[in-house]
């Protein structure tokens, strides 16, 4: 940063030169400026709000602090002995405080402090792409300063809640997930716009918190993933104290002096103290700058699998901004790819952009895993069978019952819940896995390398599990399955 100060110092907007500007200071942005920091370039981020990002603040972390509480306590509740022991109600302002340390109480100094120690500079301000290798940042006090890169610009941007277009909703101020998961109090009520992830597990993480929760989605739960997946999820919702309107769409939305006021497509009427739009998302892109050199500014940004714009040498995007998967692990996955090709690029090295290159983004395409932390958790990577059928395959799948499991029994009483695997028929490999049921996603991993890896059922067949743990299911799918030769 010396050559930024002493040319402020002169007068006039602050000038300096980069290897690499991360436009986003985010998890995502982070790991890319990790990645090329670590391969010798020198490298400055760009960040408006809060270095740590959506994820750190606002999404995964403080969601999953506010679902983990009730979900130890029902475990608890689930294992004679423990029951006996939790018999209090959950303390709702001990949840809240365990989020706001999570979070820091919403202050990044740590994760500035990090990016100085891995020797990252960092600049506070909106940036904007001015130009091929140039971005202009704005700060708060309105201050700018141009940044110019030798090698590469990172967009790292994200993506922001949007709110579906339905009559009245944006005027009725609804909550965003961003309010969702930094609320300092548990509304009496709460109507939730959406079926997808966010509204699921919002959904449980409020009823836990002692809110009247209602669902209004236009279809069922959880599209996309495999069916049971939103029937499972959809009935302990409702055991829980939610109420669901499955296949209603909501018409409009009012805000009186008592609240909100929902109108359907049915012709009812939800009454609730606040409304939560968890209606998808939108990137980060309107205020960048695209349209400078010839992209469309809102629009979600197209890579190749190592992450470069096509039609420019100099230009990244990584993560949710990019619509390739919108998870954090992923952003990150493409954060590393990204920084080291930039890096290779840098020194004069060939990229490794072959499939499965230590410079691509391949498993974006093939072995997606993703974690819904309701309870029961949803735990899934690869292709469904719909979505295996539809890219061509032959599939045979493959279901069995966790609650048929050993080590499920002994995990709780009256475990239930549902594994499916997606064969190949012609390969032989597993092209996805999906588990619903308490505590799945610490079997997901193994299901990630086994598509990943796409290793052979006949290998599997010599991954022992442990006897007794829920990872048991793997050899009940490969006895429904068939050995080899048998």
């Amino acid at each position: 940063m010396e050559s930024q100060t002493e040319t402020r110092d002169r007068g006039g907007p602050a000038i300096a030169e980069f290897d690499v500007i991360v436009i986003g200071g985010g998890a995502v942005g982070e790991n890319a400026a990790d990645r090329a920091r670590q391969g010798g370039l020198n490298v400055v981020v760009v960040e408006a709000e809060l270095v740590g990002g959506e994820c750190s603040y606002w999404a995964c972390i403080p969601s999953k602090v506010l679902l983990r509480s009730p979900q130890a306590l029902r475990s608890a509740r689930q294992v004679p002995g423990a029951a006996q022991a939790a018999t209090g109600a959950l303390d709702v302002d001990a949840v809240l405080a365990r989020r706001d340390s999570f979070t820091s109480g919403w202050r990044d100094d740590g994760q500035a402090d990090w990016l100085d120690g891995a020797g990252i500079a960092l600049i506070r301000g909106h940036g904007r792409i001015a130009g091929p290798r140039q971005v202009t940042v704005t700060s708060a006090e309105g201050e700018q300063t141009t940044l110019t890169a030798r090698h590469a610009v990172t967009i790292a941007t994200g993506s922001a809640a949007s709110i579906a277009p339905i009559e009245g909703l944006r005027e009725a101020q609804p909550w965003t997930s961003r309010e969702a998961t930094s609320a300092r109090a548990v509304p009496k009520s709460l109507a939730i716009i959406g079926g997808g992830v966010v509204a699921t597990e919002m959904a449980s993480a409020y009823a836990a918190l002692g809110a009247e929760v209602t669902l209004l989605a236009r279809s069922g739960l959880l599209g996309g993933m495999e069916p049971f997946a939103g029937e499972l999820v959809g009935k302990a919702l409702r055991a829980q104290g939610v109420t669901l309107r499955l296949n209603t769409a909501p018409e409009r939305v009012s805000r009186t002096a008592e609240g909100v006021r929902i109108e359907t497509s049915t012709g009812d009427v939800t009454r609730t103290q606040e409304v939560l739009a968890a209606t998808g998302r939108s990137p980060r892109t309107e205020d960048l700058g695209l349209e400078s050199i010839g992209l469309n500014a809102g629009a979600w940004i197209d890579t190749d699998d190592t992450m470069q714009v096509p039609g420019f040498d100099w230009l990244y995007a990584v993560g949710d901004v990019t619509h390739r998967a919108l998870l954090t692990h992923q952003g990150k996955y493409q954060a590393r790819a990204a920084g080291d090709v930039i890096v290779a690029r840098a020194k004069g090295a060939p990229a490794q952009d072959q499939p499965w290159g230590a410079h691509v983004a391949t498993a974006d395409h093939a072995a997606v895993p993703q974690v819904t932390f309701t309870d029961p958790e949803v735990a899934s990577v690869g292709l469904t069978a719909a979505a295996a059928r539809e890219a061509g395959h032959r599939v045979r799948v493959v279901d069995y019952q966790l609650g048929d499991v050993a080590g499920s029994a002994l995990h709780a009483e009256g475990y239930s819940g549902t594994a499916r695997m997606v064969v190949d028929e012609q390969r032989r490999v597993i092209l996805g896995m999906t588990f619903v049921g308490p505590d799945v996603s610490e079997l997901l991993h193994a299901a990630t390398i086994a598509v990943t890896a796409e290793v052979p059922i006949e290998r599997l067949w010599h991954a022992v599990p442990a006897f007794p743990t829920i990872s048991e299911i793997w050899l009940r799918l490969l006895e429904t399955y068939g050995r080899p030769g048998a």
